[in-house]
């Protein structure tokens, strides 16, 4: 792949100041259009309304009822290990969005207790994810700053990274892809984000990752010499939860992972060009990562123009909210953002202001 110039050389690209005024019109005619198609399906379904914290609620014990009866169907042996994986990497993705809407408080606004508790579960059920309420901030300016080196939660998970190895193994693991941004060439530095980003997803994504080492480790010695009975059961309880935990949430981070940093934009946008922000990435190649993160290319980019919808209705709506898109101007399956590295237009890192380069510094704290 052709490399494009380094951020600050004199040939990159100039990112745009604002966005343009017909950028401008165009999303206010998208977001119009999107709040009444929400305001018309509410109204012919008025049961939305009254039962919007009960949906949220229902849905998240219902997921994490799904995973525990998974669970224990393998444990009894009526499971194969394969379904189990799929089953609960589905059932996760649900938590996920769950966990979305919380952060912009579409569910149980003025009882913090309740939003609370179904984030916990949403962390519980989801291990390989930072610790949502430093993701809540995090997320929250994703939506002011989104495409823009101070974009942490796009970033984080490798959003305008070229691909290559190393973006391959960041898109499958938050923390890995902490450790691999770390500035080797400053050792102090290095230290201070190496601890800062790795506390940003204690204590459950330590334990879940010792966990998937120590199962590596007796494996290793299993294949090299045998072990002795009581290795042996510890190896097969770490198996166990490497199905049930580890790996649907690896298989769940990936299609995810890959799937978000590839439908948004990176650098050469304006910030706050919430036209040119994201695409609609639902291309048939992606349908099986879909699957894992509830439909998220699909979806996702109507977010950004109307916040106030929980993801069940983007989904009912969705086909009526892409006709405006279209019409609008928002890229479709626009899969050369694959080889252009996010970019919008220019395989070209565009120049970084002083402050954009503080900020973009403390990227492996994301």
């Amino acid at each position: 792949m052709q490399k494009g110039p380094t951020v600050n050389s004199p040939s990159a690209v100039s990112r745009p100041k604002d966005p343009s005024a017909a950028d401008r019109a165009e999303t206010r005619a998208i977001r119009s259009a999107i709040r009444e198609l929400s305001r018309a399906y509410r109204e012919a379904h008025p049961w939305l309304d009254r039962s919007q914290n009960a949906i949220g609620l229902v849905l998240q014990l219902s997921a994490f009822a799904g995973m525990v009866g998974t669970a224990v169907l393998y444990a009894r042996g009526q499971l194969s290990a394969l379904v189990t994986v799929v089953l609960i990497a589905f059932a996760c993705s649900i938590a996920h969005e769950i966990e979305h809407d919380l952060i912009h408080l579409l569910y149980f606004p003025r009882q913090p207790w309740v939003r609370h508790g179904m984030l916990a579960i949403g962390w519980l059920m989801r291990p390989s994810t930072v610790n949502p309420w430093i993701r809540s901030r995090l997320h929250l300016h994703h939506h002011r700053a989104s495409g823009t080196p101070t974009d942490l939660e796009e970033r984080a998970i490798t959003n305008g990274e070229r691909w290559g190895l190393k973006r391959l193994l960041m898109t499958a693991d938050g923390l890995l892809s902490t450790w691999l941004r770390l500035p080797y060439s400053n050792p102090r530095k290095a230290w201070r984000q190496l601890l800062r980003g790795t506390l940003g997803y204690g204590p459950l994504t330590w334990l879940y990752h010792v966990a998937i080492a120590a199962d590596l480790i007796l494996h290793l010695q299993q294949w090299r010499g045998g072990l002795s009975p009581e290795a042996q059961l510890r190896l097969v309880a770490l198996d166990f939860v490497m199905v049930i935990w580890a790996l649907p949430n690896i298989l769940r981070t990936f299609s995810l992972h890959f799937v978000s940093s590839n439908l948004h934009y990176y650098g050469d946008i304006a910030e706050g060009d919430i036209l040119r922000q994201t695409q609609v990435l639902n291309h048939p190649l992606l349908m099986p990562l879909q699957l894992f993160c509830f439909n998220f290319g699909s979806t996702h980019a109507i977010h950004h123009f109307w916040v106030s919808e929980p993801f069940y209705l983007r989904q009912l709506t969705a086909a009526d909210a892409h006709a405006v898109m279209r019409e609008r101007g928002v890229r479709f399956n626009d899969l050369g953002t694959f080889w252009r590295a996010n970019r919008y237009g220019s395989r070209t890192v565009p120049a970084l202001t002083e402050t954009e380069t503080a900020l973009a510094s403390e990227l492996s704290t994301g």
